[in-house]
């Protein structure tokens, strides 16, 4: 089976997600839209391919806005017609905070800035366990999805929702793919200021990491195994 996985820039990988889905039996295919040196002028120009022949779609995390054009560029609008394309086909996809945001914008939702930043571990209120545990989950973020109309929330709290599925397609707005490696690449490229800004002490952030490591993995295994089983394998 073939997974493709759309890495938006050079510092996010699919991580335990990644890893469980190779253990599940899928080759994963990883595509990075914004090369390094483009990090800070994301507005590159990248081909998205069709989604014929893949068996699955990730789509992961980004440091940027999914309506932000003037930042990002027209790549979204490539990824935004993929997604689209994939869900309607019945190749079931796992959105990424970013991803999740995008695709939620694909299927007719949208995306507004949160009311707060989520920076940080916590937990979160679950409809269906089974599919998208209490967590604890990283988050790192400052918009937030509305869900597509047709769309069931599975999981919420106070900042946005937080999990929602519609068919075969599955949008969380944390990070289950996160390690304490990838906290601290994002810190070192604007994180640190960002937390700082926002209260957050960028050392402990990575220790809470390093702390919960072994957890997180677990729970990334049981998302990937309750995505799979309950949404990615469900008849229409």
């Amino acid at each position: 089976m073939r997974a493709l996985v759309i890495q938006h820039d050079h510092a996010t990988d699919p991580g335990p997600v990644g890893a469980r889905l190779v253990e599940r039996g899928y080759d994963l295919t990883a595509m990075t839209v914004v090369p390094e040196e483009h990090y800070l002028t994301p507005d590159v120009t990248f081909d998205f391919p069709s989604p014929d022949g893949w068996d699955l779609v990730v789509s992961l995390g980004a440091p940027w806005s999914v309506y932000d054009e003037s930042a990002i560029g027209t790549w979204i609008g490539g990824e935004l017609a993929l997604l689209r394309k994939a869900h309607h086909s019945g190749v079931p996809i796992l959105g990424v905070c970013f991803g999740a945001q995008a695709l939620t914008t694909a299927l007719g939702g949208s995306v507004t800035a949160s009311p707060r930043p989520e920076i940080g571990w916590v937990e979160v209120d679950t409809d269906d366990p089974a599919i998208v545990g209490p967590g604890p989950w990283f988050q790192w973020h400052y918009d937030r999805c509305l869900p597509p109309p047709g769309a069931q929330e599975l999981a919420r709290n106070s900042v946005c929702t937080q999990a929602f599925r519609l068919g075969r397609s599955l949008g969380v707005q944390f990070h289950p793919e996160i390690t304490a490696e990838t906290v601290r690449l994002w810190l070192a490229l604007d994180g640190t200021e960002q937390c700082l800004r926002q209260g957050v002490d960028p050392g402990e952030l990575v220790a809470r990491t390093r702390e919960l490591e072994e957890t997180a993995r677990t729970n990334a295994r049981r998302l990937v195994d309750g995505f799979l089983d309950r949404v990615a394998l469900a008849a229409d």
